[in-house]
């Protein structure tokens, strides 16, 4: 199975990254995408990949957090990265009007621009959304039809917005959101409606721990060891056998990533 959305640069790997890749690979991960969140972030991700080739591979954008840092420089650094083979998405872009680091005029601008550049060069998109699913959807769909591909990745919303984002033919990526509990009980109906063809895993490690796993770990820190654990509640809430759906998740992220 592949994770589609793991923080692997992220500091809290940099004492044993490499055994955190290992424990994966002994799960059963046989794949990751590493998020690029910024040209900083994009150019370690995109390092590190090349360090695990046929394994690791990366995305390359700017986060609506991120987008304020913007220049004209940084379009022409992202193209140097989203030319380099190891590199298979443009993102994590999108918006966030939730916490707002950058301005929403900002944000709009800079998810339109990496969209523009996602249609150029052909690429699949990477999305990330919280809080703006009407202006999200406004910006997106003039470019939807034009896109090779386009995941929401991490969904955390309602059945109104996912059937929103279904409509629109992108593909959903979920995280151990599903395992909360507290907040992420509604997703157990929400996956039932995503077709097999359009469902991928990730963690978003180092991110959003599962809460359901037993013994609890000592570390708060998400580990991508624990995506199969994700996958068996995604299966569980599906009513699916958990072999058939790591095979159609796996098959449908090779297809979207060009794996």
């Amino acid at each position: 199975m592949i994770d589609i959305g793991i923080n692997l640069t992220n500091k809290r790997f940099d004492k044993d990254r490499g055994q955190v890749i290992a424990q994966a690979q002994d799960a059963g991960v046989t794949g990751m995408i590493v998020t690029g969140t910024n040209l900083a972030e994009s150019q370690a991700a995109a390092e590190l990949a090349a360090e695990y080739p046929g394994y690791l591979y990366a995305t390359a954008g700017v986060h609506p957090h991120d987008a304020k840092s913007v220049s004209e420089s940084t379009w022409a650094s992202l193209r140097e990265l989203w030319a380099l083979p190891q590199v298979k998405a443009v993102g994590e872009c999108g918006l966030d009007y939730n916490r707002d680091f950058s301005p929403r005029p900002v944000q709009d601008k800079v998810f339109e621009q990496q969209l523009e550049l996602a249609v150029e060069l052909q690429l699949p998109v990477f999305m990330h959304e919280r809080d703006a699913r009407a202006r999200f959807i406004d910006i997106l769909k003039p470019y939807r039809e034009r896109l090779p591909a386009a995941v929401l990745h991490c969904f955390t919303g309602e059945l109104d917005d996912l059937k929103a984002y279904l409509d629109l033919d992108l593909h959903i990526g979920i995280t151990g959101w599903i395992c909360d509990e507290r907040r992420g009980l509604h997703l157990h109906q929400a996956v039932k409606l995503i077709p097999g063809n359009r469902l991928m895993i990730e963690t978003d490690s180092p991110y959003l721990l599962p809460r359901t796993l037993r013994p609890k770990p000592k570390s708060s820190r998400n580990l991508p060891q624990y995506l199969p654990h994700i996958a068996q509640t995604i299966a569980d809430a599906r009513g699916q056998n958990i072999a058939e759906l790591i095979k159609q998740a796996t098959a449908t992220s090779e297809q979207f990533f060009s794996l």
